[in-house]
């Protein structure tokens, strides 16, 4: 059985505000490494659990979900936010 990974979305850098990175995301682990296709030469697996991607409003009802369906997780804590403090008249120095 695989096991599963519970973590908040990064802001992207192409991002401005903070849309959807408070939803928490339950993301199954590989259970089989990928290969090559023969014929097209692409990458791919017969897990089709890799293609799902659950999200929960809380961190508490991913938890939940995994424990009701018997999935072993692990939790990945969020990126703390780092702030930087810059003035305009820093970009004339």
């Amino acid at each position: 059985m695989s096991s599963a990974r519970i973590f908040q979305r990064p802001k992207n850098a192409m991002q401005s505000g903070r849309a959807r990175t408070m939803i928490w995301v339950l993301e199954f682990d590989p259970a089989e490494p990928q290969r090559p296709d023969p014929l097209t030469g692409w990458a791919g697996s017969r897990d089709t659990r890799n293609q799902l991607r659950l999200t929960f409003p809380t961190l508490e009802a991913a938890t939940a979900y995994a424990e009701k369906e018997g999935l072993p997780y692990h939790v990945v804590p969020a990126p703390e936010r780092t702030l930087k403090l810059q003035a305009y008249a820093d970009n004339f120095r």
